[in-house]
């Protein structure tokens, strides 16, 4: 269902600080001829916590026109307010979303059996599937092996974005929640050893900036072409880390002009542009990964 390299796209803005419907709808087409196996509009990486719900709407909605079926999207419409999640779920099944990616709920740090019965009241009223989210580094709350295992009973949540960095985690939700319960990787940098562990793709940050090089690093991987995974592991593993020198997304938003050239780098407060530092480790990771000469 969803598998390989699945960029939590950045969410393009303009001059005056609008969400730019027009370069958005131009990345979401570089990323499937780059080779991307599906799309994720509206994460953490796609400012949608600065979004308000008209633009959240139009964002998905414009992603899905455009895929045009080529490739599956999973919306982000996670919160920490239940009936507010519902509410998304909905909204985006309603834009031709084909799952949901749901974080775990923050700030008001619910107990297990708490996630339980947000995850489960959620799955009861969706009409798609669900993806997991869970990163405790920002959440807080952290969805336990046990509980993960309890909801993915239900038909409805078939899949998990994991980014707790935990590699053992792969195996022991795979004997909670069975073979056929998808894990993706949530860290770029780990995405090597969590296929090996049982994973199959990535929601990634990366491949933003080096979509081709992110499905075929994934390609690799799925095909059982272990060195050749390992080799662009090595390509790709300082933009990984570069991308992170400094608040997400503006080192990746940043790295996108450099490959896209007109690319916007425009972030929203709370957000600033990354230092001269960042930049700098990200140029040079950029010309490491062959992206840049």
């Amino acid at each position: 269902m969803f598998r390989g390299s699945i960029p939590a796209l950045v969410t393009p803005f303009d001059a005056d600080g609008a969400v730019d419907l027009g370069a958005f709808r131009e990345l979401v087409d570089w990323q499937i001829a780059e080779g991307t196996h599906g799309l994720v509009p509206c994460g953490t990486t796609g400012e949608v916590a600065t979004l308000s719900g008209e633009e959240h709407q139009s964002v998905v909605t414009a992603c899905v026109e455009q895929a045009k079926g080529r490739v599956p999207v999973i919306a982000g419409c996670g919160g920490y307010d239940t009936a507010a999640v519902i509410a998304a779920i909905q909204m985006v099944a309603e834009a031709g979303a084909d799952a949901a990616l749901c974080v775990v709920p923050y700030y008001n740090k619910p107990n297990q059996s708490g996630i339980i019965a947000h995850f489960t009241a959620c799955a009861e009223s969706s009409p798609i599937p669900i993806v997991v989210y869970n990163v405790p580094s920002r959440t807080v709350a952290d969805i336990g092996v046990e509980a993960l295992g309890e909801i993915a009973r239900h038909e409805k949540i078939v899949a998990i974005k994991d980014a707790t960095g935990n590699l053992a985690r792969v195996t022991a939700q795979r004997l909670a929640c069975g073979e056929d319960f998808i894990q993706l990787s949530g860290n770029d940098d780990m995405a090597l050893g969590f296929n090996a562990m049982g994973g199959v793709g990535a929601i990634s940050v990366t491949a933003n900036v080096a979509p081709k090089l992110c499905s075929e690093f994934q390609e690799a991987m799925l095909g059982g072409r272990w060195d050749e995974a390992l080799a662009l592991q090595d390509k790709l593993f300082p933009l990984h880390d570069a991308l992170f020198s400094d608040a997400s997304p503006g080192p990746c938003k940043y790295a996108l002009s450099k490959v896209r050239p007109g690319s916007s780098t425009a972030v929203r407060l709370p957000m600033t542009e990354p230092s001269d530092a960042s930049k700098a480790l990200v140029d040079a990771a950029l010309a490491h990964a062959g992206l840049t000469g």
